[in-house]
């Protein structure tokens, strides 16, 4: 057994820090729950080959568009023989038309392979299908982030999902606070908080809500909305920060200086949760109904916050039974109204507050890491119970039937080691 590898190993195939992405933040976050019940976290980094890494998780690196370094990565996970690999799958991430190239390494790939999927799209391209279509059935086991995500793998993909479990999206815990105390903090008392976080790019309908503060600020002039996060770095490379400007510009353009601002930083997640707990009001706007997980949305609940939402599959399915409010997609006087409902109503928006820190409390991140954990040992059990088995039956022959040539041939094709 390599050095690498002692003990139960687990080897994330995904971003990573310092790559400024959600998915990289996650792959942090849950390597660093595992930890907390006896894994070792690994990590095959994905990048454009630029990023030095300072973090000793990271043992190999795939350049995104190289697609030789898919089949080296399998070759090498392969030799190191770890208890298993964890591909965090979202289209994005990966080289080729929609991400294919990471079907050269799961075909490759001689490992227990646990898949997360982070994007199940309702209208997937045909492109899209057939990639799933390709990874699942070679997956010991699939994790989503949601129940409806399972409906859609059935209906809409028509894959098998017998081995796909539900596992929430993680978030940091935090005590329930009253938003005044860290508005101190953070020099903003005496205003009424309204926040959305994340990395800014075109798509997220931020421009719905400050459309929204026209009218809100009419009935609440201590309303103030903070835009944390800077612009996504691939959205910088080739357009700049032509969309933060037009933000801007639209701000100024309303009068809305005094209640619109920008905080244009990659927060660390101390300062994150420092604006969470001084939010009134949390917002997510984004206009792709489809979207079926969120880790801000998640970190905004689990933080205690009242919600608005646009009613996004994930949103939907978190802030069922009156956890939040959900308004129509690209309507700013749907939002601007249920804003003002809430910011008039301290009780309602105390009472979502409540519910939605309640519900959090099994998406912590040392209860996703608890369940992680669990979820690798008992299929990572099934995966070499399984391969022994195959082998008693191979060494006896009184159990094998007899096969034609041709089926013989057929078995071969379909063998594990067939590449």
């Amino acid at each position: 057994m390599s050095r690498l590898t002692k003990g139960r190993s687990v080897v994330f195939v995904s971003t990573y820090p310092p790559t400024q992405c959600g998915i990289a933040t996650f792959t942090r976050d849950l390597a660093n729950a595992l930890e907390l019940y006896d894994w070792t976290p690994l990590v095959v980094a994905i990048d454009k080959g630029q990023t030095d890494y300072a973090d000793q998780r990271v043992i190999w690196r795939i350049r995104r568009d190289h697609e030789q370094d898919y089949v080296q990565a399998a070759q090498f996970l392969n030799t190191l023989q770890p208890t298993a690999v964890s591909l965090q799958h979202e289209y994005g991430l990966f080289g080729g038309e929609m991400g294919d190239y990471i079907l050269r390494f799961v075909r490759m790939l001689r490992v227990p392979l646990f898949v997360t999927l982070h994007t199940v799209e309702p209208q997937p391209r045909d492109a899209m299908k057939r990639i799933l279509r390709e990874i699942l059935p070679l997956a010991q086991a699939v994790m989503v982030m949601s129940h409806t995500a399972i409906h859609l793998l059935k209906q809409v993909y028509h894959v098998p999902t017998h081995h796909v479990r539900m596992i929430p999206h993680g978030a940091p815990e935090v005590p329930f606070a009253n938003p005044e105390i860290a508005k101190g903090k953070l020099g903003l008392q005496g205003r009424k908080v309204l926040s959305t976080f994340g990395l800014i790019s075109r798509g997220k309908g931020i421009e719905d809500v400050i459309a929204a503060m026209q009218d809100v600020v009419k009935h609440h002039p201590d309303a103030l909305y903070l835009v944390l996060g800077q612009t996504h770095p691939n959205v910088r490379a080739y357009e700049g920060e032509s969309y933060r400007q037009s933000l801007m510009a639209m701000v100024e353009q309303l009068g809305l200086q005094e209640n619109v601002r920008f905080v244009n930083s990659y927060l660390s997640q101390e300062l994150l949760l420092r604006y969470l707990s001084a939010t009134d009001i949390y917002i997510t706007p984004y206009p792709n109904p489809g979207q079926i997980s969120s880790g801000t949305l998640t970190y905004a609940l689990a933080a205690g916050c009242a919600v608005v939402s646009t009613p996004y599959l994930y949103a939907q399915e978190l802030l069922a039974d009156g956890r939040g409010v959900l308004v129509p997609f690209r309507n700013p006087q749907a939002m601007a109204d249920a804003l003002k409902c809430l910011l008039s109503d301290d009780n309602y928006r105390q009472q979502l507050r409540h519910k939605a820190y309640q519900y959090t409390r099994h998406m912590t991140w040392r209860s996703v890491g608890a369940q992680f954990a669990l979820w690798l040992s008992r299929e990572t059990l099934a995966y070499h119970s399984a391969n022994v088995l195959g082998r008693q039956y191979a060494l006896s022959p009184v159990l094998l039937p007899e096969t034609s040539a041709a089926q013989s041939t057929l078995m071969a094709e379909r063998t594990p080691d067939a590449v």
